[in-house]
Order: structure tokens, then C-alpha cells, then sequence
């Protein structure tokens, strides 16, 4: 597919960029284009552009709007030592989005248009990647349902869209490692999306999150709809635990928690470290028990924005228990490093996982 490139009237000066790149934060800014291509039912794909980044013209029976199909994905680019520009298993990424497009009854995008859409944005906002240690370029590809109707089917037309920002660290605390808070409320039930990276799910986290900041804590962690029992994930990421006797249990996918890119690599890294490493159901009682007795060693949250983070502390309405020290822990630590060395090119990728792309 060939993209039409619309040159931008004014981009952001160096000095600005560079200002920026200096202190990025999370989500807050973002390059100079975008990329949209457009779907019609019976046609496909077609008019892929690389544009100026504006606002999005959208009638107000816009079926995105009331009906809520709409999907995203989430991964980096990392510039390395010798001025490079990599992704991180880009491909997962697009297969997960036709999964949670799948699960929305919206049309595939073809992986390699999934990628092409990546490299277009990059080839001209290639000098958003920063360089400095722990930043990248934080890449936001999302579809929507554009066609203008009020009734209850599948849209027959969409919007893909890629737009990107620089970004530093995901928390903000500085906390050598994050607390929890234990909601009562479900973030997704057997048979619905829990799967589907879809934005309903993220609102529906968004009064218990808000819930566990207002306690004081960094991240809410959802338990399962049907026993209120069974650890499922943070609102943002997947969790590992980690043993005395080098066990290590991440809770399986069974359709309600969201099939991590990270938690994928890093089940493939902890086992290449010679531990034992399960998917399996784990209790939120069976944490407790363990983190009080020392059998359990560490806690680490994980996902593309905060990549590998330990968790220090959960708290909840019957009282809360520290992992550990509370601190990072040495595992938690060391294949953080790993992953990261192989994003950035410290580390050699012998799993085929980084993409050059500029």
C-alpha cells in the first residue's frame, strides 16, 4: 500500500523537541504526525497517510461513540548506542490487536501494514526517540468504528491510526517499587473481553484505580469476577511470583486477563535462567501466606510501559503485607536489565525479538 505524505506547516522546533526529550514523562507529548488508513466494508484498506497530528473529524453518530468498538495496542521504539532505531516484537503486537479485533467484530490489519504504518510514522519523526537511559519512543496504534449510524451491529467503516510520544518512566513516585491496592471491584468476567486490549475495559478500571490513589497506592490489582479469589492482574499489567525453591507462577490466560507481549518474553527469559516457571491459578490468601512465611522471594508487575517493576507492598480493606524487603528484589532486578539490554541493543537478541526499522 502506498502512503501519502502531507508535509506539516510548522513542526516542533529543535529546541522544543530537545526540551521535551530532556524530561518526557508518560502520554503527555507527542510527535509531529500521525498515520491514518481507512477501512470500508467490501473495499478494505485504503488511503493510508502519513499526516500532520490534529484532530479527528468524526460525525456524532459515529459508531465508536455509542457502540464502542474500538481497539489499541502499545510497544516502543528504542534508539541504541550507534543511533539506531528498533521495535520490540512488533508483530506480537499486531496480532494481538486482530485478536481484540476479533473479539469487537472489527476487520483484521495486516501485519505488515500493522508495521509499514510504524516505520512510515518513524521514517519522519525519528528524531522523537530519545536516547537517554530508561526513554523511548512510545507508539500508540489504536482502530476505531467511524461509520455514522445508531443501531446495534458491527460498523462497515474504520479508522486504523498510529500516533507516538517520547516517554520516561511509567510511575512517577520514584518509589524503589510500587504498592498495591486490592479492589473489590471486577475488571472483566469469563466470556466477556478481558482478553481484547479494548478501551471499555481500561474505563471500567478507571474508579478503582482511582479508588487505590486516593489510598496512597501506585496500581489496583483485580481479582477474579466468580470467587473474588484468584489474582488476575494490575490494572495496566501482568504479575509474576517468585519462590525460595526457584519456582516462579504467572496466572494463566483463560480469556480474562489481557496475553502480555512482555509477560510472553519474560516467561521465555525466566526459563532460559533455568527456573521453573508455571502458569497457573494463585490465590490472593496463598500470597499472603507466602510473603509472611518467606517463601515467597519477589513480586514483579510487568507490561510495555513500566516493562518490569517489583512490587513492594498490597494492602486491602483486611490489611496489607510486604513482599520481601518491599524493595526490589534480585531476580526482579537482573531480568529487567535483560530485557531491556536486548530492546536497546546492549544485549544480543538471539530470540529475534528486535526489529531495526531506522
Amino acid at each position: 500500500m502506498q502512503f501519502e505524505h502531507i508535509p506539516h506547516p510548522a513542526t516542533t522546533s529543535d529546541t522544543d523537541r530537545e526540551a521535551i526529550l530532556a524530561n518526557p514523562g508518560f502520554g503527555t507529548h507527542f510527535t509531529d504526525h500521525m498515520v491514518t488508513i481507512e477501512y470500508t466494508d467490501g473495499q478494505g484498506w485504503h488511503d493510508a497517510k502519513v499526516e500532520p497530528r490534529a484532530p479527528i473529524m468524526l460525525d456524532p453518530a459515529a459508531a465508536v461513540l455509542h457502540y464502542a468498538q474500538e481497539i489499541f495496542e502499545g510497544l516502543k521504539a528504542y534508539r541504541h548506542e550507534d543511533g539506531s532505531i528498533a521495535l520490540f516484537r512488533p508483530e506480537e503486537n499486531a496480532r494481538r490487536l486482530n485478536a481484540s479485533a476479533d473479539r469487537l467484530a472489527m476487520p483484521h490489519v495486516p501485519e505488515e501494514l500493522f508495521v509499514e504504518a510504524i516505520r512510515q510514522l518513524i521514517a519522519v519523526d525519528g528524531k522523537w526517540v530519545p536516547g537517554a537511559e530508561g526513554s523511548s519512543l512510545y507508539l500508540r496504534p489504536f482502530m476505531i468504528a467511524t461509520e455514522a449510524f445508531l443501531g446495534v451491529r458491527p460498523a462497515k467503516r474504520y479508522k486504523f491510526m498510529v500516533i507516538a510520544g517520547p516517554a520516561g518512566n511509567y510511575f512517577k513516585s520514584g518509589a524503589p517499587a510500587v504498592s498495591i491496592w486490592i479492589s473489590s471491584y471486577t475488571r472483566a468476567a469469563p466470556g466477556g473481553t478481558g482478553a481484547a486490549k479494548c478501551g471499555g475495559n481500561y474505563a471500567a478500571s478507571l474508579v478503582p484505580t482511582r479508588e487505590a490513589f486516593a489510598r496512597g497506592h501506585d496500581q489496583v490489582l483485580f481479582l477474579d469476577a466468580v470467587e473474588h479469589k484468584w489474582v488476575e492482574e494490575l490494572g495496566g499489567m501482568n504479575l509474576f511470583f517468585v519462590f525460595d525453591d526457584g519456582r516462579v507462577i504467572t496466572p494463566p490466560l483463560t480469556g480474562t486477563i489481557l496475553p502480555g507481549i512482555t509477560r510472553a518474553s519474560l516467561i521465555q527469559l525466566l526459563r532460559e535462567e533455568g527456573l521453573n516457571v508455571s502458569e497457573e491459578p494463585y490465590s490472593i490468601d496463598q500470597w499472603r501466606t507466602d510473603a509472611q512465611s518467606g517463601h515467597l522471594l519477589e513480586t514483579m508487575a510487568c507490561g510495555t510501559a513500566a516493562v518490569v517493576t517489583p512490587v513492594g507492598k498490597v494492602a486491602g480493606e483486611d490489611g496489607e503485607f510486604t513482599i520481601g524487603s518491599g524493595g526490589p528484589g534480585q531476580l526482579t532486578s537482573k531480568i529487567r536489565e535483560k530485557l531491556v539490554g536486548i530492546q536497546r541493543g546492549t544485549i544480543a537478541d538471539t530470540h529475534g525479538w528486535v526489529m531495526p526499522i531506522g
